[in-house]
């Protein structure tokens, strides 16, 4: 990973992430499915990203 993209995570999506587990560990009926597509969404996003890339 070269250092803009570690700038991007740092700055964007670590604290987007962070907010979105604080927001759906409100609600509490539906937390846990909430949190779980979080995560795949995560997942599949870093994935695809090095996908895309091929790794560079």
């Amino acid at each position: 990973m070269n250092i803009p993209s570690l700038i991007f995570y740092a700055v964007f999506v670590v604290p987007l992430v962070a907010f979105l587990i604080w927001l759906m560990r409100q609600d509490k009926r539906n937390a846990k499915t909430g949190l779980i597509v979080l995560a795949i969404m995560v997942i599949g996003g870093i994935v695809y990203m090095y996908w895309k890339t091929k790794g560079l």
